[in-house]
C-alpha cells in the first residue's frame, strides 16, 4: 500500500496484522462473557495472547498474507487471509483437546473464544484491507481526478482485466461498469461494479465521459463489435482489447498488454470453417513448393502449410531480406524443421527444374507475381515476364514431373481486366486452365480481391500516413474496394485447393464493399484524432490502370456453388488449349520486342474484355468502344 509514492513495508503490514489478532482475542473474550470477564479468566489472558500471537505470526508466514499490495487487494488476498486464520484456528482446536486430556483437566483456550476469534480475526484482517484500499482510491485519488473506463464482458475475463487495470493503472482510471449480453447477470456487481445490459452502452457513453471501452471477451461476433465500435467512435471514447492468453507474460495479464482495437479487427469476418480432415489428408507425406513464399499470401501459406504433417516445405521466392525474416520466423519454431528455403526467380527455367529434379513436389502452391496495378501499368513487360511466363515455366515443370496439384494465386482483377496486371493474370489463369486438359496434374485457381494488411496495401499505407501525421491520400471519394483478411484467404485456399478436381476458378466471398473514404475515416477516428483538425485526407485521382468499382466475384448468375458457403466456381467460357498455347507463345516472343503498345495490343487479342482505364493504352480500344 501507498500513500504518496512509496510502499508500507511488509513488517509493518505484519505487525498491523498481529495487534488485529490481540484485539480480535480481547473482543472475543469480550463477547464471550458479556463485557465482564470474570478474575480466574483474566489471569489466564497474557498467556493465551503470547501462544495465539505466537501461532498466528507462523501462519502469517506460512501464508504470506503480509506480501500484497494492500490498495490491489483482491479475492486471492481474502482466500490467503482466511487461510491462515482457519490454519491457527484449527491448531488452538488441537491444542484444547491435547490439554484436555493430558490431565490439565480444561481447556487452553474456551471453545467458544476460538470460534468467536476466528470469526473476528478473520473479519477484521479482510475489513482492513478493503477499508484501506477505499480510503486509497476513494481520499487519496479522487473520483474526478480519475478516467472512466467501461469493461465489455462481465465474466472471468472481466475480472481479470479489472485487477491488471487496477494493479498496473489504478491511479488514472476507475471502473464505471461492466456490461454483458447476459440478462441473467443482470443487477447484479461484479468486484463490488455494477452490471449492465449491453444496451445500455449509448446511455453510459451519453451520461459520462468515457476514455476506454475494453472488449474483455473474444466471442464478440465481428458485427457486434462494429456495432461497438461504431457507439464508441461517435463519443470519442477508445476501444481496447484484452489480447489472447496465449499472448500473456508469463501467463499473467498486465495493463499495458490491452491493446487498441485497429481496423482489421473490424473489418475481418467470422472464423472461416474449413475441412480440416480432408486438407490434412491431402498434405499428408507430401512435398510441397510454395512460390512467392516471402510474400503477404506465400508467408501466411507457409504457417497455415507448417501445421499440417507434410514432409517437405520448398519455399522460393526473389525477395531476400522477405525471405531471411521468414526463414528466422520459422527457425524459431522448433516444433518442425523439415523446410528449405531457395532465392529463386520464377522466369529462371534453369533453376527452377534443377529443383524440381532434386526434391520432386507433390503440390505447388503458385503465390509468386507482380501485383501492384499502377507499377505494372507502367511496365507491361515485367508484368507478362513474370505472371505470364514465370507462371508458365512452374506450370509446365509441374506436369514434366507429374506433380499432384497446382494452385495458382489468382486476382480479382483479372475480371473484366482495366490493367496490364489484371490481364496477364487473366491469360496466366487461361494457360493453367489449358494445361488441365491434359490430365497429368490438376490445375486449380484461386480468384479473390484486396487483403487486409498485405505488402503496399492501403490499410499499411493509412497506418504510416496517420503516424507522419497525414494528409491521407484517396484516389477518389467514391472509390470502393473489397477486403479479406490475409488468414481468411488462405484457409480459403486450401480449402479449394483441396476440393479442385482440376480446370476449376474458384472465387472466394469477398463480403460487402467497403468505401474507401469511410475506411480512411474510421482509421482516423480510432487512431484519436480529428479529420480537418488534427489531419487531413487528400484526393490523387484515379492512377493508371486502377477501377471506381471493383467486380463483384459472387455474383449468382456467373458462378456455381460449392459445398462450402463462401467459395464458388466461376463459370466461364473454356478456350481451345492449342489456341491458347499459341497465343500465349506469340505473347512471349514479343518481349523481344521493344514495343509495349505492340505488347499490349497482343494482351487485349488474347483478353477480348481486356479494356484500359485512365492508361495510355485507352487508344487502342477505340475500335472496341
Amino acid at each position: 500500500m501507498h500513500f504518496s509514492k512509496t510502499l508500507i513495508p511488509r513488517w509493518i503490514i505484519f505487525i498491523g496484522d498481529i495487534l488485529i489478532c490481540i484485539f480480535s482475542v480481547l473482543l472475543a473474550f469480550l463477547l464471550r462473557f458479556n463485557f465482564s470477564i470474570p478474575y480466574e479468566e483474566r489471569i489466564t489472558i497474557p498467556l493465551i495472547l503470547a501462544y495465539v500471537v505466537f501461532i498466528r505470526a507462523i501462519s502469517f508466514w506460512v501464508f504470506k498474507t503480509y506480501s500484497g499490495i494492500i490498495r490491489h487487494t483482491s479475492s486471492p488476498d481474502i482466500i490467503k487471509i482466511f487461510l491462515a486464520v482457519l490454519s491457527g484456528s484449527l491448531i488452538f482446536s488441537v491444542t484444547n483437546v491435547i490439554t484436555y486430556y493430558s490431565g490439565y483437566g480444561k481447556f487452553f483456550i474456551p471453545f467458544s473464544i476460538v470460534v468467536i476469534d476466528f470469526i473476528t480475526a478473520t473479519f477484521s484482517l479482510a475489513g482492513a484491507r478493503v477499508l484501506i484500499k477505499t480510503i486509497y482510491y476513494e481520499w487519496m485519488q479522487p473520483g474526478r481526478d480519475l478516467k472512466s473506463v467501461i469493461i465489455f464482458g462481465a465474466g472471468e475475463g472481466g475480472v481479470i482485466a479489472t485487477r491488471a487495470l487496477l494493479r498496473d493503472a489504478g491511479t488514472k482510471y476507475k471502473i464505471l461498469a461492466f456490461l454483458d449480453d447476459d440478462t441473467a447477470k443482470m443487477g447484479k456487481k461484479l468486484e463490488n461494479i455494477p452490471i449492465y445490459h449491453s444496451n445500455k452502452l449509448e446511455q453510459l457513453l451519453k451520461n459520462n465521459n468515457v476514455a476506454h471501452l475494453i472488449l474483455s471477451t473474444h466471442k464478440i461476433p465481428v458485427t457486434r463489435k462494429n456495432e461497438i465500435a461504431e457507439l464508441c467512435l461517435a463519443y470519442g471514447t477508445k476501444i481496447l482489447e484484452v489480447p489472447p492468453l496465449d499472448r500473456w507474460i508469463n501467463g499473467e495479464l498486465s495493463f499495458k498488454q490491452i491493446r487498441r482495437v485497429n481496423i482489421e479487427d473490424l473489418l475481418g469476418r467470422e472464423t472461416v470453417v474449413i475441412e480440416n480432415e480432408k486438407i490434412r489428408k491431402l498434405h499428408t507425406g507430401k512435398n510441397i513448393m510454395i512460390t512467392g513464399a516471402a510474400g503477404s499470401i506465400g508467408s501466411e501459406l507457409v504457417k497455415q502449410i507448417s501445421t499440417l504433417p507434410y514432409n517437405l516445405l520448398l519455399l522460393t521466392d526473389q525477395a531476400e531480406t522477405p525471405l531471411f525474416h521468414l526463414e528466422l520466423e520459422m527457425t524459431a519454431d522448433l516444433k518442425n524443421n523439415n523446410y528449405k528455403f531457395f532465392i529463386a526467380d520464377i522466369c529462371d527455367a534453369t533453376i527452377m527444374e534443377n529443383l524440381f529434379n532434386d526434391y520432386r513436389p507433390d503440390i505447388i502452391y503458385h503465390a509468386a507475381a507482380y501485383k501492384h496495378v499502377p507499377v505494372m501499368e507502367n511496365n507491361p513487360y515485367e508484368a507478362v515476364y513474370t505472371n505470364v511466363y514465370g507462371t508458365k515455366i512452374i506450370a509446365d515443370l509441374a506436369l514434366k514431373y507429374n506433380v499432384e496439384k497446382f494452385v495458382m494465386i489468382s486476382t480479382d482483377k483479372a475480371v473484366n481486366p482495366t490493367s496490364v496486371m489484371g490481364a496477364s493474370k487473366r491469360i496466366a489463369e487461361m494457360y493453367i486452365q489449358s494445361l488441365n486438359a491434359k490430365n497429368k496434374t490438376k490445375f486449380v485457381t484461386t480468384r479473390f480481391g484486396n487483403v487486409l494488411g498485405s505488402n503496399g496495401s492501403i490499410i499499411p499505407l493509412f497506418k504510416e500516413q496517420i503516424e507522419k501525421g497525414g494528409p491521407l491520400t484517396i484516389t477518389h471519394p467514391e472509390v470502393t474496394r473489397y477486403f479479406m483478411t490475409i488468414p481468411e484467404a488462405c484457409q480459403l485456399v486450401l480449402e479449394a485447393g483441396s476440393m479442385g478436381n482440376g480446370g476449376e476458378i474458384f472465387l472466394f466471398d469477398m463480403g460487402k464493399s467497403i468505401k474507401i473514404l469511410d475506411l480512411a475515416k474510421k482509421m482516423i477516428k480510432l487512431s484519436s484524432l480529428t479529420l480537418g483538425k488534427d489531419i487531413q485526407i487528400v484526393y490523387t485521382g484515379l492512377r493508371p490502370g486502377e477501377k471506381l468499382y471493383e467486380e463483384l466475384l459472387a455474383d449468382k448468375e456467373n458462378t456455381i456453388p460449392t459445398h462450402h458457403p463462401r467459395i464458388m466456381i466461376a463459370n466461364i467460357i473454356r478456350h481451345d488449349p492449342q489456341i491458347i498455347e499459341k497465343e500465349i507463345e506469340e505473347l512471349l516472343n514479343m518481349l523481344k520486342v521493344n514495343d509495349t503498345f505492340l505488347l499490349v495490343k497482343k494482351m487485349k487479342e488474347i483478353v477480348p474484355e481486356f479494356i484500359s482505364n485512365n492508361s495510355i493504352f485507352e487508344k487502342l480500344d477505340n475500335n472496341k468502344k
